[in-house]
């Protein structure tokens, strides 16, 4: 595919993303994703020959995002824990916009989902052996997780100073558990 094509195709899948997040999933329409990344209809088609298909996209593209981030982690211990965790800095982030779109999607096309079930135990395993407790490792992930559905659904989420603190004392939750091996509890 070319330059042209590829920025389409990208065009196209923000502009779904946007009407995810502002609007919902009953509004994500053929017509409306076009209207929204100024294609037409049948250019949008040449990309994603359905509305599931778009889903799909959407899915994997912030799948493959999140993969980058915690591939790039790097392999100190507790680093792509750290590397989870730092992605639930801000509420209006790229990892809530996500799962705004995620579960948005879900709701669309609850079978766009597999991939992001499979990125998911990927990177429960890449936690896992991410060089400490893997048990703590687990809580942060959960404890993230927890932070961007608060975000998405507006569910009491934490923000400000004191986000900043629950953030600082998970990092500091994992530099510990760096300090014990991870065959050993504490």
């Amino acid at each position: 595919m070319g330059y042209k094509a590829r920025t389409s195709r990208d065009a196209i899948l923000d502009a779904a993303s946007r009407i995810l997040v502002r609007d919902g999933g009953d509004a994500l329409t053929i017509a409306s994703v076009a209207r929204e990344a100024g294609v037409s209809k049948g250019g949008l088609f040449y990309h994603f020959a359905s509305k599931k298909a778009l889903v799909e996209g959407l899915v994997n593209r912030h799948v493959a995002a999140f993969d980058e981030l915690i591939t790039a982690a790097g392999d100190e211990p507790g680093a792509a824990t750290v590397a989870y965790l730092r992605s639930a800095r801000h509420p209006d982030g790229p990892a809530t916009q996500s799962v705004t779109a995620l579960l948005a999607a879900a709701a669309t096309s609850p079978e766009a989902l597999e991939s992001l079930r499979e990125r998911y135990v990927a990177w429960q395993s890449r936690l896992d052996n991410d060089g400490i407790a893997p048990h703590i490792a687990a809580a942060v992930r959960f404890a993230v997780d927890g932070i961007w559905l608060a975000d998405v659904l507006a569910l009491a989420p934490v923000t400000g100073r004191r986000r900043s603190q629950v953030i600082a004392s998970l990092e500091q939750l994992v530099r510990d558990a760096g300090a014990t091996p991870s065959g050993t509890s504490s």
